[in-house]
């Protein structure tokens, strides 16, 4: 059989940057019940990178770092690792008392640490690490969820409406499905008509359509027909889903970012993506429009502009989200 490849990855991290607060919801009600949300958390990107800068390990790294504050107004560090690989690891435990240890030491922060493991092996359930000699010992705790438990609950996955019971979704039909690219097609078309019966907004259902999207790779003839299922079903709705032209310059637009080294065609290429939706959609685009495209040099300015575009409903309404 095919073996199909899969971008887990980006796509929990895309999850974890955008949805960070339903994250906590879903996997660790407990600590989400005792965060502040009136301040909002902040992604501590610069620092995660200091942490584990120096890891000795080629291993993977923890994903996500972020700054909360509690109801009893202390500030908490939280550090997500996604652990992703199939075969059993010693030495993730470790791993995660490394990078806990480090933040504690550079920062001198109280760091609480999370693991999701997506793995196969329904016995593999690390959660502490422990070494000492004579009496002397040193001892961490982490909080984990493990993906396959959620199998058996995908009734209740179905009818959620946290975006992360259908990212878990994804990722359980991918695993599923990676000698079989058909059934993976059949998956994928399945997860993405269940994002309209949930009765989501278009953007929240673009965007997590871009996870899923991202998540369960297809050969490119299923990938085309596949786009050709949206395209039918889109008619058939009174709020059409993607069309073609928006899902090409969606998935454009999240390989703007790789494109290093090529600064000025990239953004040349995003300006262009983002035009292009605008005229499929609202038709001639106004000079004052173009002008403003062309004086923005930030590519993630424009990655976002490329989502307003996809789902504004007038140039007036465009004109307001840039601005």
């Amino acid at each position: 059989m095919l073996s199909l490849t899969a971008n887990y990855d980006e796509s929990w991290k895309e999850s974890l940057t955008e949805y960070f607060d339903s994250f906590l919801a879903f996997f660790f009600a407990e600590i989400y019940q005792q965060i502040d949300w009136t301040k909002t958390p902040q992604s501590l990107d610069k620092e995660l990178q200091q942490i584990t800068a120096s890891s000795d390990t080629e291993k993977c790294i923890a994903d996500k770092l972020y700054q909360v504050w509690l109801l009893n107004e202390q500030e908490v560090w939280i550090l997500i690792h996604i652990e992703i690989q199939s075969q059993y690891d010693a030495s993730f435990s470790q791993r995660m008392y490394i990078y806990n240890y480090r933040a504690f030491d550079l920062y001198h922060k109280p760091v609480v640490s999370l693991a999701i493991l997506g793995d196969e092996r329904t016995n593999w359930r690390p959660n502490h690490f422990r070494y000492g000699f004579a009496g002397s010992e040193v001892t961490i705790k982490f909080l984990i969820a493990k993906l396959l438990d959620y199998e058996s609950r995908w009734a209740e996955l179905e009818s959620s409406l946290n975006p992360f019971a259908m990212i878990v979704m994804a990722h359980l039909k991918t695993k599923a499905t990676t000698g079989n690219a058909e059934q993976r097609e059949f998956w994928k078309w399945s997860l993405i008509r269940g994002l309209y019966d949930r009765g989501l907004t278009r953007e929240k259902i673009i965007k997590l359509f871009q996870i899923i999207d991202r998540m369960m790779t297809l050969p490119n003839p299923l990938q085309q027909s596949l786009d050709v299922k949206i395209q039918q079903f889109e008619e058939e709705r009174t709020m059409p889903l993607l069309s073609n032209m928006e899902l090409r310059g969606m998935e454009r637009g999240k390989e703007i970012g790789k494109e290093i080294g090529k600064e000025i065609g990239a953004l040349q290429n995003a300006r262009d993506y983002i035009k292009a939706v605008l005229r499929v959609r609202l038709g001639e685009i106004p000079l004052e429009i173009e002008t403003y495209l062309m004086q923005i040099s930030d590519l993630s300015v424009l990655d976002k502009l490329l989502i307003f575009a996809a789902t504004t409903n007038s140039f007036e309404d465009f004109k307001q989200s840039i601005g």
